[in-house]
C-alpha cells in the first residue's frame, strides 16, 4: 500500500467518503457565512446612514427629505399616516399615537429583510463544530477498523485516519467562529440602530402632531416634504 502523506490535499483526497461529505459541508458553510458577512457589512452600513438622516430629520437638521432606504420607508409611512389623520381630524395625541406606530412597524419591516441571513450565520455557529465533531469521530473509528484489520497498532496505521479526524474538527471550528462572531457584532449593531432608530421616530411623531394643533390639518404633512425644520 502507497505510504500515506499528510499535506492537505492528501487528507482530504484519501479521506472516508462519509469524512469527505462533513468537510465539502462545512467549507460550502463557510463560504456561505462569508458570503453574508460581506452583504450584512454593506446593508448595516447603509442602515447606519439612514438612521443618520432620519436623525437629521427629527432635530429639523435635515435640507431635504430622505426618500430612499429605511429613512424614506419610515417617512413615507408617517406622511401616509398623517394625511389621514388630518382628514380625519383626530386629536393630537392620537395622531401622535398611529405615526408612531405606523413608523415602528415599517421599521420592523426593514429590520426585517437587513436580518435576512443571520439565523444562517446562528445556525452553522452553534451546529458546526458538532458537524466536525461527527467527521472527528467517524475518523477515529476508521482509524481503530485499520488497527483491527491489520493487526498492527503502528503510528502509521492510526495516523491518517486521526489526521482526518483532526482535520474535520478544525473545519468545523473554522466555519463556527467567524459566524459566531458576525452574528453577535450584528445583532448588537441592528440592535442599537433600531434604538437609534426608535428615538428618531418618538421625535417626529410629536412634531408631526404638533404642527397639527397650530396649523390647518391638512398642512401636517408639509414641513418636512418641504425640506423645513419642525
Amino acid at each position: 500500500m502507497a505510504p500515506h502523506t499528510f499535506s492537505i490535499y492528501e487528507l482530504i483526497l484519501n479521506a472516508d467518503i462519509v469524512v469527505k461529505v462533513v468537510m465539502l459541508a462545512l467549507v460550502l458553510s463557510s463560504v456561505a457565512c462569508w458570503a453574508i458577512m460581506f452583504e450584512k457589512l454593506i446593508r448595516i452600513s447603509l442602515l447606519n446612514r439612514d438612521v443618520r438622516k432620519l436623525e437629521a430629520a427629527a432635530r429639523g437638521a435635515a435640507s431635504s427629505e430622505p426618500t430612499g432606504g429605511v429613512a424614506g420607508a419610515l417617512l413615507r409611512a408617517a406622511h401616509q399616516e398623517a394625511e389621514e389623520g388630518a382628514e380625519r381630524g383626530e386629536s393630537r395625541a392620537d395622531l401622535r399615537a398611529r405615526l408612531e406606530r405606523a413608523m415602528r412597524v415599517a421599521l420592523k419591516s426593514e429590520l426585517q429583510r437587513i436580518e435576512t441571513g443571520l439565523p444562517f450565520l446562528a445556525t452553522v455557529g452553534s451546529a458546526a463544530p458538532f458537524v466536525g465533531l461527527f467527521g472527528t469521530v467517524w475518523g477515529i473509528m476508521n482509524s481503530f477498523t485499520a488497527i483491527g484489520q491489520q493487526q498492527d497498532t503502528s503510528l502509521a496505521t492510526v495516523a491518517p485516519g486521526i489526521a482526518e479526524a483532526l482535520f474535520a474538527t478544525a473545519l468545523g471550528l473554522a466555519a463556527a467562529i467567524p459566524a459566531v462572531m458576525a452574528y453577535n457584532h450584528f445583532a448588537v449593531k441592528l440592535g442599537r440602530a433600531a434604538a437609534r432608530a426608535g428615538t428618531a421616530i418618538s421625535e417626529i411623531a410629536r412634531k408631526f402632531s404638533k404642527h397639527q394643533g397650530e396649523t390647518h390639518p391638512k398642512a401636517t404633512v408639509e414641513p418636512l416634504r418641504a425640506g423645513k425644520s419642525f
